[in-house]
């Protein structure tokens, strides 16, 4: 099982090169038969003005945990995973250090699958509550 982990995680983080992903920081560190496990480092390159973390760089850190999810447990030879909605609920400031966001499947349709997405910092207190909704399409 650790040797899949690896080779699931290595797949991953290796897609991320050149995208928003590795701009951020997020490398994805633990994986599971029903959720994805992503680290962000906390600084002011994702911070807003009052030097917080910017809501917009969660956002960014669930929708990109969840898809990467969707893409693991979905079909991709012949299905294309897009994400189609994501809401967020933020609770708690956090200034330096790093969160966690954890993708964990609420359902899994053929057509959309919706994810529950927690990100939480170094000491497990919750900074965000984020809900993903994706699809998934016919490749052509």
């Amino acid at each position: 099982m650790k040797e899949y982990k690896e080779k699931i995680l290595k797949i991953c983080n290796d897609t991320s090169k050149g995208t928003l992903m590795e701009t951020l920081g997020i490398v994805y560190t633990d994986v599971g038969e029903n959720f994805l496990v992503a680290k962000m480092p906390v600084s002011s390159k994702v911070h807003q003005p009052e030097g917080v973390l910017h809501g917009g760089a969660s956002v960014a850190l669930a929708e990109s945990v969840g898809s990467m999810a969707a893409h693991i447990f979905m079909n991709t030879k012949e299905l294309s995973v897009r994400g189609i909605e994501v809401s967020a609920n933020h609770v708690k400031s956090i200034r330096e250090g790093d969160v966690y966001a954890k993708a964990t499947i609420v359902h899994k349709g053929r057509t959309t699958q919706i994810w529950d997405i927690k990100i939480t910092d170094t000491q497990n207190n919750l900074i965000s509550v984020c809900k993903l909704t994706t699809i998934a399409l016919q490749k052509k």
